[in-house]
């Protein structure tokens, strides 16, 4: 029985070189000389760090510039706040947002569902695997999920015969 799933997952690699070529750019930028402009990837997510607000808010301006250029979609981020240090300094964390949520999950299934298609949709952990007879059902489910705005970025993959 035909099926695929949706996803939302983050290429890790891309996000890497964004990172090397955003903290590439801010050591070279004649504007962010000398206000400490950094970032950083850590397991909370990625920190962007500067001696005031206003280069931290730029210098994440330069890393936004990046990830689209390397066609990494904002909706995968989560920009928290900034953070007031020592001396002014400023730091702002980016969250990196990966897999569909419950509540997301459940909003899919329920648009499939309304579509009336013949096929059958599951929540399986972070992902939701749609499932049907006939492949031009699954391509009907895949263009209406795509033209659907859920706040999160799709992906769709292993689609089996």
């Amino acid at each position: 029985m035909p099926s695929f799933d949706v996803v939302s997952e983050v290429d890790w690699a891309e996000i890497t070189n964004a990172l090397n070529q955003a903290q590439k750019e801010l050591s070279q930028r004649y504007d962010f000389r000398g206000t400490e402009a950094s970032v950083e990837r850590t397991t909370d997510g990625i920190w962007v760090r500067a001696s005031e607000e206003d280069r931290a808010r730029a210098a994440l301006t330069v890393l936004h510039e990046k990830l689209v250029k390397r066609k990494v979609s904002l909706r995968h981020f989560d920009t928290q706040d900034p953070e007031v240090g020592p001396k002014g300094s400023s730091k702002i964390l980016v969250k990196v947002i990966e897999g569909i949520e419950k509540d997301k999950a459940r909003e899919i299934v329920q648009l499939v569902k309304d579509q009336k298609l013949k096929v059958q949709a599951a929540i399986h952990e972070d992902t939701v695997r749609i499932t049907g007879k006939k492949k031009d059902d699954l391509q009907v489910a895949i263009q209406v999920l795509r033209s659907t705005d859920l706040g999160v970025e799709l992906g769709f993959k292993n689609f089996r015969d």
